[in-house]
């Protein structure tokens, strides 16, 4: 294990650092949050938090079941505001009690895919493996309940990667370093899926081999 350890929001910290780094996201671009273990309450990103900044003090508790501000331990619930995005993370948690982590972001390739009209392919076994399958969200306003319902709605089913249309992607997972590999991967994915289209060569762009995914199917013991 070479994760980052401890306090979930070192490891939402290092994950904010890590996809600026990379391009998937602009400055304040997007929100992190990761469900505080024993507790009825979330980690979330405060309003206008560059991701490439974030401490401690940049994380807000949040109770999962009406939104209000958590108090944890002996601390009292701090006076900054959450993301703009808080409907959507919790609207998630609630519809996936297995989901511990939720990373939104603004991918630059998938969003210039999605409006182009194309989808992501899954391309190496990588991507099969932490992504499983992709599903996009139709436009919705961003930080509006309807979009939380709606993508929540769709992540029901055990979707853990979701392109919202024209907006960004939100990506799931029971741990935040997970969350945080599938982020990584669906730009790849998308990147690559970009590559062939502008190469003219996207109708010979073949997924991930069937025999791969069949061996997905309900297994777990798949290492990659």
């Amino acid at each position: 294990m070479n994760y980052v350890p401890g306090d979930l929001r070192d490891q939402l910290a290092h994950v904010g650092y890590d996809v600026v780094q990379a391009g998937l996201v602009c400055g304040s671009g997007g929100n992190l949050s990761a469900r505080i273990p024993d507790e009825d309450a979330v980690w979330v990103t405060a309003s206008g938090s560059w991701l490439d900044r974030l401490s401690r003090t940049t994380f807000v508790p949040v109770r999962t079941t009406d939104g209000t501000p958590a108090s944890i331990g002996s601390l009292p619930p701090p006076r900054i505001e959450p993301s703009s995005e808080l409907p959507l993370h919790l609207a998630l948690y609630r519809a996936r009690p297995d989901v511990n982590a939720v990373v939104h972001l603004h991918p630059q390739t998938a969003l210039l895919l999605d409006a182009l009209g194309e989808h992501i392919r899954i391309v190496t076994t990588d991507h099969a493996f932490y992504l499983r399958r992709i599903s996009t969200v139709p436009f919705r306003l961003p930080g509006g309940t309807e979009l939380a319902a709606l993508t929540a709605a769709m992540a029901a089913d055990g979707t853990d990667c979701l392109v919202l249309s024209r907006h960004g992607c939100v990506v799931l997972g029971d741990s935040v370093e997970i969350a945080h590999k599938r982020a990584r991967n669906l730009e790849e994915a998308a990147r690559l899926t970009y590559q062939a289209l502008a190469a003219g060569r996207l109708e010979n762009l073949r997924d991930c081999p069937e025999e791969f995914l069949d061996r997905l199917q309900g297994s777990t013991a798949v290492t990659v």
